[in-house]
């Protein structure tokens, strides 16, 4: 067994970089890998990236990224999860649930107490079985221009110590989406 392999597969590793090629080599070339261009959003880089590797080729991918958010009257900060990618003939193995479990691992060491991301209406159920949880409020986020938009796609959040629950009140996130 190599290095990067353990008994469940090959194991999680942080990446020191991740570009659109390594994007694309999880996802292929397509113009839309992620499914959300019709929500017309601009996006945040990751800073933290987590990845699995088969063989050589990359074949999961999860970032993460501080971000200031203000949910009520109180401002925090949380941490940002996405670009979480599997590759296509890759899926139904568990590499999201190992992938965004390691990055959740990290996230705990940044200080936010919660993490947060925006996903499609049709991976709710995955993170859902991962233990995020969806908001029933809609989340403002700012876009170039000075533009304060409301997410047009599903926002979850997960805790990332065990002694917190995610306030009440509306949310706005005071950065680009990640």
């Amino acid at each position: 067994m190599s290095d990067n392999q353990s008994s469940v597969g090959p194991a999680v590793v942080r990446l020191p970089r991740y570009t659109k090629t390594d994007q694309d080599e999880i996802l292929g070339h397509g113009v839309d890998p992620f499914g959300v261009a019709a929500a017309g959003l601009t996006w945040l880089p990751k800073k933290e990236h987590f990845g699995i590797r088969h063989g050589d080729r990359l074949v999961a991918h999860a970032g993460l990224l501080r971000l200031p958010v203000a949910i009520g009257d109180v401002e925090t900060e949380v941490v940002g999860v996405g670009g979480v990618a599997v590759a296509p003939d890759m899926r139904g193995q568990g590499l999201a649930r190992r992938v965004v479990t390691a990055a959740l691992d990290h996230a705990r060491t940044m200080g936010p107490r919660h993490a947060l991301l925006f996903c499609r209406p049709a991976l709710v159920p995955l993170y859902q079985r991962l233990g995020w949880h969806p908001l029933d409020k809609e989340v403002l986020v700012e876009q170039p221009e000075d533009r304060l938009v409301t997410m047009p796609l599903r926002t979850m959040v997960t805790p990332l110590r065990d002694d917190v629950r995610w306030p009440s009140g509306p949310v706005r996130l005071f950065s680009l989406p990640m």
